[in-house]
Parts: structure tokens; C-alpha cells; sequence
């Protein structure tokens, strides 16, 4: 009976510590959303899940169009994307430092707009070991894509990474 009244009471104790503990509100950077001043979105994209993606009809010709976009009220529009990181759905920002350019130069922008255009075909040239293969139904193949984009001011910010559904 003794170990069971010096359990309980040992139990109450720690869930006391363990909810009576403040918080300072002082994150390092591992644990923080790091959010850039001027958000880039991708026009068009079905933002449902994961990262946003597009769809893609090889029977269409497999033609890939991605829109990335800043709001107009953040006063700074888009010079262009510097570069391209394309692969697996695995790829992330890093991948932008450590995989070799996708596109040969920077793509202008327009604006608040600039727009990355490829094929299904190119991207299986330039990114031989990521399979573009179609799957059986219900399954489907996505590729992927990271962009950083610069702004008229000079200032850079790595775009959400997008990915393309390729379907029949």
C-alpha cells in the first residue's frame, strides 16, 4: 500500500512540473517559421496538402508551366528567377546549393509575376535518374521543383518547393 501512495504522489508531482513550466517565448531557429518579408505563391497551383502542385497531361504534350507570384502590395516586383532545382518530390532548399542549375540563365520577371516553362520530356533529359514513368490508377508520378527568386531590390527568397502530377 506504502508503494502505491509513494507512486501517486510521485506521478503528481511530475505532471505539476511538467505543466507549471513558463514559457519564455525564445525559439532558436530550427523551432520558428521562417517566413519571408515577400511571400512568392505559384498562380494556378492546387494548394491542398502537401507542397502546391500542378497537373500535367502527356497526352497534351506534357507541356510544364509554373507562375510564381509576390503580392503587389509588398512594393517590390519579381527581377528574376536566378535558380532552378528540379528532382524528386524529396528536393527542398538546400537542394538549390547542392544540385546542379536546371535552367542555363536566369528567367526575367514580369512585374509581380514570372513564369518557368519546361516539358516533361526536358526535365527527363536533364534529371535521367527521376522517373516520369506514368503509374497504374489510383497512383500517380510528381516531380519537383525550387526556385529562388530575386527581387528588384537585390533581396532573395527561396520559393516554396512546387510540385508537377504528371497524368495520361
Amino acid at each position: 500500500m506504502m508503494k502505491k501512495i509513494t507512486q501517486f504522489l510521485l506521478l503528481t508531482v511530475l505532471a505539476f512540473a511538467g505543466v507549471s513550466c513558463k514559457d519564455d517565448y525564445v525559439y532558436s531557429d530550427l523551432v520558428q517559421d521562417n517566413r519571408p518579408a515577400v511571400p512568392v505563391t505559384y498562380t494556378g497551383a492546387t494548394t491542398y496538402g502537401f507542397d502546391p502542385y500542378y497537373e500535367v497531361s502527356l497526352a497534351a504534350g506534357g507541356n510544364i508551366k509554373i507562375t510564381l507570384s509576390i503580392p503587389a502590395s509588398s512594393g517590390r516586383t519579381i527581377k528574376e528567377i536566378t535558380k532552378v532545382a528540379a528532382g524528386a518530390t524529396s528536393i527542398n532548399a538546400g537542394t538549390l546549393t547542392t544540385a546542379g542549375n536546371y535552367n542555363t540563365a536566369p528567367i526575367a520577371g514580369n512585374g509581380t509575376t514570372a513564369e518557368f516553362t519546361t516539358t516533361v520530356k526536358d526535365f527527363a533529359a536533364k534529371r535521367p535518374a527521376v522517373p516520369t514513368t506514368l503509374l497504374a490508377l489510383p497512383n500517380f508520378r510528381e516531380i519537383a521543383f525550387v526556385f529562388l527568386v530575386t527581387l528588384d531590390n537585390g533581396s532573395t527568397v527561396v520559393a516554396t518547393p512546387v510540385r508537377v502530377r504528371i497524368l495520361a
